[in-house]
């Protein structure tokens, strides 16, 4: 299909050639919906524009940006999974399903995002107990937890059963392509029909776990050695980031999380007026979600993949700097009030732009230590990524 798209180039670039230009613009154009969808989902669930659109922002300077431009799936699985956030958001149950199904079709990591059809369900029947029979909806309850398990893993499980059929059925193999017959010996990667490997006779039979054991060697504290300490530091600033993130949601709304979001707050004053920005009371459950993926990638997987595994995955990686430049810069609080100190600080000649980053960066002699660090984060990754990315350099 790409071939195709640039037929008119291939009198100038080779096959190969117009494959990379077409997943590259296919990428880019999925990173450009998945901003869009954040931009829509922050405003649902932190009810403050001006930080959904500052997280937006963010995302385009995702510190996984060469990820989200290459021939990877982060781009795609990221428009998937804010798009079934928002539609989730909106209370369309269906529709969000369906959209996280196909995002867990695309990267593992998606099956992980059924927590929120769990947590939505089960927020729904507790506010629905004083008019409802409570067995009776118990019983709705776990077949709608059921359901959206089955949904959301059907991808992932007919990947599995049709890797079954190609590796531990004798003959069901198809014919492999010349260029993957020499990249698989090139490799020493096992070949379907040699023999059945170990896995097919394991219960349950998963090829997903059986590569990312034996060739990634991928486990729990396997990467823990001492000269794994580069990637350890890699993955820092996003460890950082998260776990500062949960901490501060945690210390500003403890009953909201003993109740793991199920009963907002005892006072009823607050629960009508919401906290606006990160610290309203919809984003405790992409908190958890974000920690349990920093968690699970932080014991059992290559550390330095936790950058763009966070920053296609959760919005709380956004979400979170937005509001510490909202809150904690100067700058950014007094834009309403006292926009002439950004035209004063702006560069001659030009007038101070609508954009807060570009806000911060006229005026970065007079941005505060943490907006510094957040934007320096977010620009040395964003830069460093596609250098040595695209030398073939080791990165994230």
């Amino acid at each position: 299909m790409g071939t195709e798209l640039l037929r008119p180039l291939q009198g100038l670039l080779s096959e190969r050639s117009c494959l990379l230009v077409s997943v590259a613009l296919l990428n880019s154009l999925f990173s450009v919906l998945a901003a869009v969808a954040l931009h829509d989902l922050g405003c649902l669930v932190l009810h403050c524009p001006r930080q959904a659109f500052c997280a937006a922002l963010l995302f385009c300077l995702s510190p996984a940006n060469v990820f989200l431009a290459a021939g990877y799936s982060e781009a795609l699985f990221a428009f998937l999974t804010f798009s079934a956030m928002g539609q989730l958001e909106r209370g369309r149950g269906w529709a969000s399903g369906l959209l996280f199904a196909l995002a867990a079709g695309v990267r593992s990591n998606g099956l992980v995002s059924v927590g929120f059809l769990l947590h939505s369900q089960c927020r729904g029947f507790c506010s629905s107990l004083v008019v409802l029979d409570p067995l009776k909806g118990l019983v709705k309850l776990m077949a709608s937890l059921c359901l959206s398990v089955l949904t959301v893993s059907l991808p992932f499980a007919l990947f599995q059963y049709y890797a079954y059929t190609q590796f531990c059925f004798p003959g069901s193999a198809h014919a492999i392509p010349e260029p993957l017959l020499r990249l698989a010996s090139d490799r020493g990667y096992r070949l379907a029909g040699d023999y059945e490997p170990p896995w097919c006779s394991r219960a349950p039979p998963l090829i997903y776990s059986y590569i990312q054991d034996v060739y990634w060697n991928v486990g729990l504290l396997r990467y823990y050695e001492l000269r794994q300490v580069p990637n350890f530091l890699l993955a820092t600033p996003v460890t950082v980031l998260v776990v500062w993130a949960t901490w501060t949601y945690v210390t500003a709304h403890p009953w909201l999380c003993l109740t793991l979001g199920l009963q907002r707050t005892k006072d009823r004053e607050s629960l009508e007026k919401p906290h606006p920005g990160f610290l309203s009371a919809k984003v405790f459950v992409y908190l958890v979600h974000a920690a349990a993926l920093l968690a699970f990638g932080g014991l059992c997987m290559h550390v330095q993949v936790l950058t763009r595994l966070l920053g296609s995955s959760t919005p709380i990686t956004y979400w979170f700097p937005a509001y510490l430049l909202q809150d904690r810069e100067p700058l950014l609080r007094c834009v309403d009030t006292a926009p002439q100190k950004l035209l004063e600080n702006s560069p001659p000649g030009q007038k101070a732009p609508r954009n807060c980053v570009m806000k911060l960066l006229y005026n970065w002699k007079t941005c505060s230590p943490v907006t510094k660090c957040i934007l320096v984060y977010f620009l040395t990754y964003w830069l460093l990524g596609l250098i040595m990315h695209c030398n073939f350099l080791p990165w994230t």
